[in-house]
């Protein structure tokens, strides 16, 4: 590969040794020199050498995302995408629209809706589907993918009944007065629906995974850690397309797979295991969840919701069950990714994790939003990670504080309490139920805020500093696939993975600035896969 010098730039290395340098210099996709601009031209310098000129632009280690679902964004370049809608006449009306373009029969998918937005209502009644959709099976994943909602063309095909056995810890939402469907169907239940839709074609999924890829290099990242296989139909088919896209066509995001727990006996048939792979793709940890999520009251909680006494939120699983599934994995010596939002899910996985050595990978502890201080303690083990998303906050409050009550939320969504007490975090979006961009969540890191609100910040006590904003997306993304000695700081030897903007987010008086602050380019192995003109 050809030898390269970035000169001129800013550069934020989060190396200690050298923590601010001018120029760096590239070859076979890693740092092998960095100093000062004359420097590094002087020692380095040659005909034959490519020198890109950074004009004096701000540069940190590429950003990583250390939980997100990329084949659910790739859905929304293939089905209705309702992220943002802000209304329930308008999401009818998309509907409506979308079913024009089907065929009779032909399912209409979609995701993204998020009631808390709506102007006018709540959630679209079955009858409302019916009557914008009448002869097409619908399914609307809500942007917490916990629930969906469905019409009735949807639960005739699916065969569904009122004697009908819903997996454990779903619910399929009946009126009060009729013990009729609603349309509303949440967690596990979805699945009744869901196994009668028919499959995207390989290519479909391809080609929606491509544009994902280079839309998440848009917005800096230079690795991903993706849970898919339930979406991209089956373990085989996702290593197969990630595999194309990034070994094959080099497209560049380096992805790191989350296997869903269904999956595990396929991995032991494929011989994979956690680190199966090389730099650019390979096998994370077995995702399991826990449980649900504060929209609809399902994360499950050690007290119950302050709005809504007697509800403690759901299990997904028993402790018998998740204690089987941790065997099966730690059988194949691979770590665990669990969803737990509230309290208790956290406490029913640690106790579980307690009983197994463990495993050559760090265990992910995901969202990890309501803790106690016996928690956080458990928590700071080396072979633990807490796996978090700031951005959370800018839509969860103030709504989630009628949720919780004033005493949980003073250890909720607490990122300052963990990284205090040295637990070992890693930031990400959890997208598409969160922007993708990771500047949002810095920003919802560093303010505690929505974008445009004129307060002080929630629980502004838990705010991080920008460089520990930065550090959760740079370096400490490198730790939960133990991959902290090959990326995540700008170090000789390390993978040269930066990212570049356009302003210095470390001299902004306001972060709001973060806002505006756009993307130059993204920087993956030495190689630029992303540039701004």
């Amino acid at each position: 590969m050809l030898r390269k010098i970035y000169k001129n730039g800013n550069f934020y290395t989060f190396n200690t040794r050298l923590s601010n340098v001018q120029a760096v210099v590239v070859e076979n996709g890693r740092f092998i020199d960095m100093g000062q601009t004359e420097d590094m031209l002087l020692t380095w310098g040659r005909s034959s050498v490519e020198v890109i000129d950074l004009e004096g632009k701000t540069v940190t280690p590429g950003l990583v995302d250390s939980h997100l679902h990329l084949s659910i964004i790739a859905d929304s370049f293939i089905n209705l995408d309702l992220t943002g809608v802000t209304s329930k006449q308008d999401m009818l009306e998309r509907i409506q629209a979308r079913t024009k373009e089907l065929e009779p029969g032909q399912w209409l998918l979609g995701s993204g809706w998020d009631e808390n937005l709506f102007t006018d209502g709540t959630i679209p009644t079955i009858s409302e589907l019916n009557f914008v959709s009448p002869g097409n099976p619908l399914l609307l994943s809500r942007i917490c993918l916990h629930a969906a909602v469905v019409n009735s063309k949807a639960l005739e095909v699916s065969g569904y009944h009122a004697d009908i056995t819903v997996p454990e810890g779903g619910v399929v939402v009946l009126d009060e007065a009729t013990k009729q469907p609603t349309g509303l169907l949440l967690e596990s239940a979805m699945t009744i629906v869901k196994k009668h839709i028919p499959a995207h074609s390989y290519e479909t999924w391809k080609n929606a995974m491509r544009k994902t890829i280079h839309f998440a290099m848009e917005k800096g990242l230079t690795s991903a850690h993706s849970n898919d296989p339930l979406y991209l139909g089956g373990l085989a088919q996702t290593w197969s397309i990630y595999d194309e896209l990034l070994n094959g066509e080099k497209l560049g995001l380096r992805s790191n797979l989350l296997i869903n727990h269904e999956f595990i006996n396929d991995l032991r048939e494929a011989g994979m295991y956690a680190g199966y792979g090389n730099d650019t793709l390979q096998i994370g940890a077995v995702k399991i969840f826990a449980d649900g999520a504060f929209g609809r009251r399902t994360a499950l909680l050690s007290q119950p919701y302050s709005d809504d006494p007697g509800n403690y939120g759901e299990a997904m699983y028993d402790q018998e069950t998740l204690f089987d599934i941790v065997r099966r994995s730690r059988e194949l010596d691979m770590p665990i990714a669990v969803h737990t939002i509230g309290d208790q899910a956290l406490e029913n996985v640690l106790d579980v994790l307690d009983q197994f050595p463990a495993a050559a990978y760090r265990d992910r502890l995901i969202h990890t939003q309501v803790l106690r201080e016996d928690l956080i303690h458990r928590l700071k083990k080396p072979s633990r990670i807490a796996d978090i998303q700031p951005r959370f906050l800018a839509s969860d409050f103030p709504w989630v504080q009628e949720r919780l009550g004033e005493d949980r939320i003073k250890l909720s969504y607490a990122w300052k309490s963990l990284m205090d007490a040295g637990v070992i975090c890693a930031g990400g979006s959890d997208s598409p139920v969160e922007p993708v961009d990771p500047l949002l969540g810095i920003h919802a890191a560093v303010t505690r805020k929505k974008p445009g609100q004129d307060l002080d910040g929630y629980c502004p006590e838990q705010k991080l500093s920008m460089t520990e904003a930065f550090r959760l997306f740079t370096e400490l993304g490198a730790y939960p696939t133990n991959e902290e000695h090959i990326k995540g700081t700008i170090s000789r030897g390390k993978l040269a993975d930066m990212t570049v903007y356009s302003a210095n987010p470390f001299e902004m008086k306001d972060a709001d600035e973060l806002l505006n602050t756009n993307i130059e380019m993204t920087i993956i192995g030495g190689e630029i896969k992303y540039r701004k003109y």
